[in-house]
């Protein structure tokens, strides 16, 4: 796992790259699927999906979550898919959060036949500016840092599986 983290005008990226052991059709048709986004999220976070997307991702589609952000704080999440290209890419972005700012770029490129290279590229943005990044911005950066870390490993478990 490759993961990269820098700030620049109040704005964090994220870069993290994982090569999977399994082929593009069958990454982007794990990645595409909304449903599949409460597996890879640590159970820490007490990630739900509120509303009932459908089983394939598509521009324009609207996903709403209740996400604990600190311990005994959830809040409610609505993103948005606005780009996709098919077994790509696809963004989402924020529309309305814990963020001031959400936008996750998610890129798939095939390596071989059973190896597909997933790049994440995450920009984000605390709320309330300084005074935001003041008070939270550590421990909101070592949990985005924490969940890309855990989804890596739940990953490598989830494709080795015989």
């Amino acid at each position: 796992m490759k993961l990269d983290i820098k700030k620049q005008s109040g704005i964090y990226t994220l870069t993290s790259e994982q090569v999977l052991p399994i082929g593009l059709d069958q990454a982007w048709d794990f990645f595409s699927t909304p449903k599949n986004l409460d597996k890879i999220t640590p159970a820490e976070m007490k990630f739900n999906i509120t509303n009932n997307p459908p089983d394939k991702t598509y521009p324009g589609q609207i996903i709403t979550y209740k996400i604990g952000i600190l311990p005994f704080v959830k809040s409610n999440w609505v993103t948005e898919i606005t780009q996709l290209k098919d077994k790509e890419f696809f963004v989402d972005e924020q529309r309305f959060g814990p963020y001031a700012m959400w936008h996750h770029e998610h890129h798939f490129k095939k390596i071989s036949e059973t190896e597909t290279l997933m790049i994440d590229l995450l920009n984000f943005k605390m709320p309330l500016g300084t005074i935001g990044d003041l008070i939270a911005g550590k421990i909101v950066l070592n949990k985005v840092k924490f969940i890309f870390e855990s989804r890596f490993n739940i990953l490598e478990a989830y494709f080795s599986k015989p």
